[in-house]
């Protein structure tokens, strides 16, 4: 798996526009605040690693792909970004982080609950797990049909809903969980914005 995402972090083009980079921003901003110390969990090229800086939090970015951080760290050279192993356990003690931002990685994670536990472990106690995936209400799948979403040969391996999602969630201790959607017209949110607390 590693393989895969070296070689498309290796083709993407140098110049990156994410998808719904403002209203993920946006969603970050409000999450994250000055001194708070931030993990970002699927940092790629560093983009919103250097929007956390910028905030005032502490950041470090990490990514299971060489590919990815060596762009992140050829554009923000004054961050810590570093490599952790795609199925194994966080290279960081317990309680180490106030928040987890990891905005559209979810969807990717083969072991989910092995990496939401990851996730807890390394966030103290009340900290705040800020994440975004793409929303695959029932009437956008019913309308469009399984295959938009689902590709055989895509590394998208889970579909969330607002509600599978929130759920997903409080089965792992989180609390204080808010899922919404955002992008798209009504009914067709592209777009799942979570905040939950541990």
């Amino acid at each position: 798996m590693r393989d895969y995402y070296e070689d498309l972090w290796g083709r993407l083009p140098e110049q990156l526009e994410p998808p719904d980079f403002e209203l993920r921003l946006a969603h970050l901003r409000a999450g994250v605040g000055a001194g708070d110390r931030v993990l970002d969990l699927g940092s790629g090229d560093g983009g919103f690693t250097q929007e956390i800086a910028r905030i005032g939090a502490t950041p470090i970015g990490v990514d299971v792909a060489q590919a990815a951080l060596d762009r992140a760290r050829a554009g923000h050279p004054d961050i810590d970004f570093r490599l952790v192993p795609i199925d194994g356990p966080l290279p960081f003690d317990d309680g180490s982080f106030d928040v987890v931002w990891s905005s559209e990685v979810i969807e990717h994670v083969a072991d989910t609950a092995r990496w939401l536990s990851e996730v807890r472990r390394v966030l103290v106690p009340r900290g705040r797990l800020l994440l975004t995936t793409p929303s695959h209400g029932r009437l956008r799948v019913a309308l469009n049909g399984i295959e938009e979403f689902s590709d055989p040969l895509a590394d998208h391996l889970h579909l969330y809903t607002r509600a599978s999602l929130t759920a997903l969630l409080a089965e792992f201790g989180f609390d204080e969980i808010s899922v919404r959607t955002a992008g798209g017209l009504p009914w067709f949110r592209r777009l799942l914005l979570a905040r939950a607390s541990r």
